[in-house]
């Protein structure tokens, strides 16, 4: 029954259409418009990879909880963001999801990468399991910087995308740390994308923000015999929520991916064009050398240890251990 309960619509009293607008509405750098296409706008949306929460997982730990309500709606963001990006490394930003339609195999194995399942690399279990080595018991509410680090931790067991995923330190992107640490093996991408095209005339007084809402429950879902999964409930298709953009909660992370070095180039240039040329309070800086106070940038490795996926927690359990030394040693 699990699998015709996900596919019920939710209900929501505060989900309405989107208002009659002439002003363009943007899905991650992709402009649309409601009064002639609207209905490319929701199927754009409803191609996201959407995560919630989960019920009937098997426990985390093996003795842990065994659905993340409550306490996993950070860590649900956080696969939605790295989701994102794997589509575009994989499928490309156009790419598009329709229901009953076959898919090809790079998008089954990047859902599979999410499953509830504690030999799946980005999954609930592997997350909260590496929570434990930044402080946050498993069951713990995340906070983004959180997520951001045990991202970052995660990706070094992830041969198959070979991401080198960047968190910035003080709110300062430094590109010289990024060019270093995507040209070391054995990452070959970076983890900062930017497609987006930023426009001041669409910052009005009314933008809005179009968001999907981790905080819904659904029971667990697992993959077919054949590696496909039944992924309906993995795609929001109904309207999505929207808020106005004063009432964003100011803690927050930006999640960019890029390719290539050109596209971070691209990147770069954007942001001191459109963002930081502004006189007004920034989210972030972007320096082109390393701060010269800062402890000195060394790319995180993967620990010396054997690895597929069902050794996954035993290698990341190895890792906790070695953090755990150099927290003695540097206290020392």
């Amino acid at each position: 029954l699990s699998r015709y309960e996900n596919q019920i619509t939710i209900l929501s009293d505060y989900l309405e259409e989107f208002p009659e607008t002439d002003e363009p509405v943007w899905i991650l750098g992709r402009q649309h418009h409601l009064n002639t296409d609207k209905s490319k706008l929701l199927l754009d949306i409803s191609a996201r990879l959407w995560f919630t929460y989960r019920r009937k997982f098997s426990p985390i730990g093996g003795t842990g909880p065994s659905s993340d309500a409550g306490w996993g709606c950070m860590l649900r963001c956080g696969q939605m963001m790295l989701a994102q990006a794997l589509i575009c490394r994989h499928l490309g930003r156009d790419w598009q999801w329709e229901k009953h339609k076959k898919q090809p195999e790079e998008y089954h194995r990047i859902l599979r990468c999410f499953l509830d399942r504690k030999d799946c690399c980005y999954s609930i279990h592997q997350m909260a399991q590496m929570g434990v080595g930044e402080g946050k018991s498993i069951g713990e509410w995340f906070g983004p910087n959180t997520v951001a680090q045990v991202l970052k931790k995660l990706a070094l067991f992830d041969e198959w995308n070979s991401l080198a995923v960047y968190v910035s330190m003080d709110n300062t992107v430094v590109i010289e740390d990024i060019k270093k640490m995507c040209w070391s093996p054995p990452q070959s991408s970076g983890a900062a994308h930017s497609s987006a095209h930023l426009h001041r005339s669409t910052l009005g007084r009314s933008n809005e923000l179009i968001y999907l809402d981790p905080h819904t429950t659904q029971s667990f879902v697992d993959s077919e015999e054949n590696g496909t999964v039944d992924d309906q409930s993995f795609h929001c298709q109904q309207a999505p929520h929207r808020m106005k953009i004063m009432n964003l909660d100011p803690s927050v992370a930006l999640g960019f991916f890029c390719k290539e070095e050109c596209d971070f180039d691209n990147w770069c240039s954007l942001v001191q064009k459109e963002i930081l040329k502004q006189q007004s309070l920034r989210m972030f800086e972007l320096v082109q050398k390393h701060p010269p106070h800062w402890p000195p940038f060394i790319p995180p490795t993967k620990p010396e240890v054997t690895t597929t996926g069902a050794e996954l927690i035993e290698s990341t359990d190895k890792l906790f251990e070695l953090e755990e030394e150099f927290e003695i040693l540097s206290v020392w």
